[in-house]
């Protein structure tokens, strides 16, 4: 048993031996291991985030396999398998296998040497890869006399890194080529199991591997990687209480703090249980800070090829519908771009009916990365110039400083509704919108526009740590900052907010008709409200 007092969490490691005998804490998904193996068809293919404990749950099977049984003593897979047999496995990593056709073959010639070493195999020098394979999984199987299991994790990363590239199709190839063997060979197979961020349907594994079950949205695997509610009461209660003490929080508030940031993904419509990013949760608690680990840990390649425009969409992808083939079946080149964000963690599962899916963002951190990363496209910036005048705002508004929050917003969005001819279609003051809430959302505080009231309709409400700004906006030429203020007064925009414990703020802006920024603001004195 560990140490209570003083564990380790597994923040980055990988490796299900390490965890066990260096005493790391593990959640126990042994028994859904077990339930994959033995109760599973033989060809899966499991779709989750990066950064999602898709690697470590490839390791887990592979030590099940292998017959490991010393280190899954305790676990819940040990009420469940009686006969602990040591099949041969053969692990194939592919992100390690380059953006090129010839990186990949370098790769797999190399995995293939070892397994051929430890078979006894000398291939014929002008052996093809996929007749070195062959030989691999009938030879194991001959000299075992058990069936050979397949572990391929990662099998999306030289398709994502190579996409919308000339070495695209030569990848492609070769996983036609070396893999169509895996469907050959099925009567020497005990397992094939694939995981992947995104779904290459028609050009590469699944075309070769047409009887392949796509087990992501299964409900049975909903929570066969992440953290559920339960998981979290079950091993993370002294984690928790650490993380209260440092932070001067109540147990009540750093739960909820945790949800907010990391929890929220959901993966099965038939099964809606709430999951936690692994990755973030595990690093937060760690480190008892509350951080963007998942978004600032790399981004898949993709990402940049999917969001032409995205700037002016992220307010759909808050209630997006999609339709259930599209989600459940498409290939990620064909799907648009909220497939794409679903698979890569940016969107999830937010309802299910009779017309489809109903997708949004999971939790504050994957919606703040997002924001974040359209935001230089956005104001038309360079990364560099934005994160001073952004590390200001959020503090300047983390301290009700008014004035000088005004000051960072001014200057982040000078000129942009004018310069950018993307925006040209929008109402002016929409466009306005769209901006000052991106930037605020990029920064981590959370902003509601248009926000419904009986006696009207708030432009903005924007909630810190310690205040509720209710912001209206209005173009000089349509009263400007007078206006807006008076709009505050006269609506009771402020009234609803009053029984919060946060200070409650309204500001009225005044910006530039032909779209040159803000020109000035003015906040509702308290004598108006």
């Amino acid at each position: 048993m560990t140490d209570m007092t003083n564990r380790k969490l597994p923040a980055g490691i990988q490796s299900f031996k390490t965890i066990r005998e260096e005493g790391y804490l593990y959640v126990d998904k042994s028994d859904i291991v077990w339930q994959l193996v033995n109760r599973g068809k033989m060809f899966n293919y499991l779709s989750r985030p990066r950064r999602f404990g898709k690697s470590i749950l490839v390791d887990t099977l592979a030590s099940y396999l292998e017959g490991k049984k010393e280190l899954f003593e305790g676990l819940k897979i040990m009420q469940l398998e009686k006969d602990w047999k040591q099949y041969p496995v053969i692990r194939l990593d592919m992100s390690r296998g380059g953006a090129n056709a010839e990186t990949i073959r370098s790769y797999l010639n190399l995995r293939f040497k070892d397994y051929e070493k430890m078979y006894g195999i000398t291939p014929i020098p002008t052996a093809q890869l996929a007749d070195r394979f062959d030989a691999i999984i009938t030879t194991a199987y001959q000299q075992t006399g058990l069936k050979v299991a397949i572990l391929i994790d990662e099998y999306d990363s030289p398709l994502q890194h190579s996409w919308k590239t000339p070495e695209h199709d030569k990848c492609t190839e070769v996983y036609r080529e070396v893999f169509a063997i895996l469907k050959a060979d099925d009567e020497y197979e005990r397992l094939v199991f694939i995981t992947g961020i995104t779904k290459f349907t028609q050009i590469s594994l699944f075309s070769v591997l047409n009887n392949l079950t796509n087990i992501s949205f299964l409900p049975e695997y909903a929570t066969i990687c992440g953290i559920t509610e339960q998981e979290i009461g079950d091993n993370f209660k002294p984690e928790l209480k650490k993380m209260a003490e440092v932070n001067g929080w109540t147990l009540q508030e750093t739960h909820d703090k945790l949800k907010d940031y990391y929890d929220g993904y959901h993966f099965s419509r038939r099964n809606m249980v709430d999951i936690y990013n692994p990755y973030s949760l595990i690093n937060a608690l760690d480190t008892q800070t509350l951080g963007n680990f998942w978004a600032s840990s790399g981004a898949t390649s993709l990402l940049p090829k999917f969001v032409s425009n995205a700037e002016l969409h992220l307010g759909d992808f808050e209630n997006y519908p999609i339709m259930s083939n599209t989600l459940e079946l498409s290939d990620v080149t064909g799907g648009g771009a909220a497939l794409f964000l679903y698979q890569s963690g940016y969107l999830t599962i937010k309802s299910y009916d009779e017309f489809g899916y109903i997708l949004g963002f999971p939790n504050e951190e994957v919606k703040q990365a997002l924001y974040d990363m359209v935001l230089p496209a956005l104001t038309m910036r360079e990364e560099s110039d934005i994160q001073s005048l952004q590390s200001l705002l959020y503090r300047q508004l983390g301290m009700g400083q008014v004035d000088d929050a005004m000051k960072a917003l001014k200057a982040l969005v000078a000129d942009v509704p004018y310069s950018n001819k993307k925006l040209a279609s929008m109402d002016m003051e929409e466009r306005y919108r769209l901006i000052i809430s991106t930037i605020i959302n990029a920064i981590g505080w959370k902003v509601e526009v248009e926000h419904m009231l009986s006696t009207g309709r708030i432009d903005m409400v924007v909630k810190t740590s310690r205040y509720i700004y209710v912001i209206e906006l209005k173009l000089r030429n349509n009263g400007g900052k007078d206006a807006a203020t008076q709009q505050i007064s006269d609506r009771q925009y402020m009234e609803p907010f009053k029984a919060d414990k946060r200070q409650v703020i309204g500001i009225g802006i005044e910006l530039d008709e032909e779209g040159k920024g803000l020109i000035d603001w003015k906040r509702v004195e308290e004598e108006q409200q």
